[in-house]
């Protein structure tokens, strides 16, 4: 064990949560043997780039293998260093690679509850905590260029964390709105078909890579979070579908974060809980708990008033279903510890259709400036003329246009309530989402008119348009990516009388977008750049160069 490992080992052994852990489970000293060395760098690849053969052959090369229980969409890689520490060109084309969307830095615990969830091409799925955004990011991959994952985040900051992520990852299929999960707006009013609630928590199954929770964690401080953990899942369940599935998830070790939230939802009776283990086969999990002590400050069975709620059910209905959770810990799998809960929401008759008819809202608020909204006919002719063609479900926000999904619009288009249901709010807007940002930006826009494609969307938008793409050799390519600026006059007649943004296609359809003026200069990003290098074969630039 290295210098560091041991330092955090010194910290550990008399810490609160070995104690605990020695009263949640038996052999905790395998447990504790294996929660000090340093995580490996796991990465996701996305199946929406386009190049994923081309990058998990670049995986392989550098040692990293495939984690075995991932079935995709995509594919999961552990490579063969601790996060953080790629030295050198794999270093760089690893940042490119992230920086593009081309893969996920994501740790492999945190994958699961994506898997669990199960997301389908065109449903509409909520991420209620979805900051920083990996998770959301793995969602839209689950569901392609169809379907909608409204991904929330209640603190300012973090949304703009988030965002970036969206963005970095260039999916169509996300919409990022800006809400407190205990009271997020139901819409659509029909509800979501899958919600995933990874809830804040003390973090107990992280100490790889957060070693300050070994002096910082404490019974307590678990107990302090349960009631906001209650409410998120509460209210993910009274937003989901009759029949919708929901994953409530933490890197929790402490049962009254994990268990004792899912048995008080269990007590409402509208959703039982889903075998785990049957959607992630493969993963090395244990069963959840059904009985657990209450926990004194330092970490061992105690007398003191803990609140009826947090203890183990009474019921055994409730506590054989508990059983049906999973415990991910440390010492069998290469991550942190995780728990995951699958549900089911069944309604039982008497929470049926409300017994009085709402009121249709005569004056319905209109939204902000600032949201986005589907284009108007002037942009159709306007794109028609310019791109030869109109991809389906482009919005306009100030000066992009934005490129989502029919469900997106369908969301948009839908009726939704206030007031517990009495008064009807029509559709044909996102109030009271307040939405923060939508899908892909496909274009930026310039005195009314499309300026250029943004480069993430250049490659998407083929097959879709047909300006404004240019056929050329790949040795332009080439030598445009090497630092050449060539002059227009000097490609014959291959420009005449063209000025402005361009894409050039090689053979190969490598997409690379380019400003034509006196010279053709390529408007891509640096990580852009290096990727591209390297797939057609030429040397990347490293950093220090």
């Amino acid at each position: 064990m290295g210098g560091r490992e041991s330092d955090w080992e010194d910290d550990a052994k008399g810490s609160a949560l070995r104690e605990a852990v020695s009263h949640w489970r038996e052999d905790s000293e395998a447990w504790f043997e294996n929660s000090f060395s340093r995580l490996p760098e796991t990465v996701r690849v996305s199946p929406l780039s386009g190049d994923g053969d081309w990058v998990e052959s670049w995986l392989e090369g550098t040692g990293a293998t495939r984690i075995p229980w991932f079935p995709g969409p995509g594919s999961a890689w552990e490579m063969p260093f601790e996060r953080g520490m790629a030295e050198g060109e794999v270093r760089v084309l690893l940042n490119a690679l992230h920086e593009t969307g081309r893969v996920t830095r994501q740790e492999a615990s945190s994958m699961l509850p994506v898997l669990a969830l199960g997301p389908r091409p065109g449903e509409v799925v909520l991420d209620l905590c979805a900051s920083p955004g990996s998770k959301t990011t793995q969602i839209c991959e689950h569901l392609g260029d169809s379907g909608v994952v409204i991904a929330n985040e209640v603190i300012r900051g973090r949304v703009n964390t988030l965002v970036s992520n969206v963005q970095r990852h260039s999916s169509r299929s996300s919409i990022v709105v800006n809400h407190d999960g205990r009271h997020i707006p139901k819409v659509p009013a029909s509800g979501f078909d899958r919600v995933l609630v990874d809830v804040p928590c003390t973090g107990s199954g992280t100490t790889r890579k957060n070693p300050d929770v070994w002096s910082k964690w404490s019974p307590s401080s678990g107990r302090s979070l349960h009631g906001l953990q209650h409410d998120l899942l509460r209210r993910a369940i009274a937003v989901t579908k009759p029949g919708g599935r929901i994953v409530y998830s933490t890197c929790s070790l402490d049962p009254v974060e994990n268990e004792a939230v899912v048995a008080r939802a269990l007590s409402e009776g509208i959703v039982r809980v889903i075998p785990a283990k049957d959607l992630l086969p493969g993963v090395p999990g244990s069963p959840g708990m059904q009985t657990w002590p209450s926990l004194d400050e330092s970490g061992s069975p105690g007398d003191g008033e803990v609140p009826e709620e947090m203890l183990p059910p009474k019921l055994r209905s409730q506590a054989s279903q508990l059983g049906r959770c999973m415990r991910v810990w440390n010492d069998s799998i290469e991550g942190s510890g995780f728990f995951i809960a699958v549900l089911e929401k069944i309604v039982p008759p008497e929470h049926g259709s409300p017994n009085f008819e709402a009121e249709v809202e005569r004056f319905p608020k209109v939204d902000p400036d600032a949201y986005p909204r589907p284009i108007d006919d002037d942009w159709s002719r306007k794109l028609e003329a310019e791109w030869g063609s109109v991809p389906a479900s482009m919005w306009a926000r100030g000066k992009s246009l934005l490129w989502s999904t029919e469900e997106a619009r369908a969301v948009w288009d839908s009726e939704r309530t206030r007031k517990g249901g009495r008064i009807l709010v029509t559709g044909g807007r996102w109030r009271p989402l307040r939405v923060i940002h939508l899908g892909l930006i496909a274009a930026r826009v310039r005195k009314g008119s499309v300026e250029r494609v943004v480069s993430r969307a250049a490659r998407r938008l083929l097959g879709h348009i047909s300006e404004p793409f240019v056929k050329v050799e790949e040795g332009l390519l080439e030598g445009i990516l090497l630092g050449s600026e060539p002059p227009t006059e000097e490609l014959g007649d291959l420009f005449e009388g063209i000025r402005g943004s361009r894409i050039l296609v090689d053979g190969s359809g490598s997409c690379l977008p380019v400003w034509v003026g006196a010279r053709v200069t390529p408007m891509i990003s640096e990580a852009e750049k290096t990727v591209m290098r390297s797939l057609i074969g030429l040397p990347i630039a490293l950093e220090e160069e």
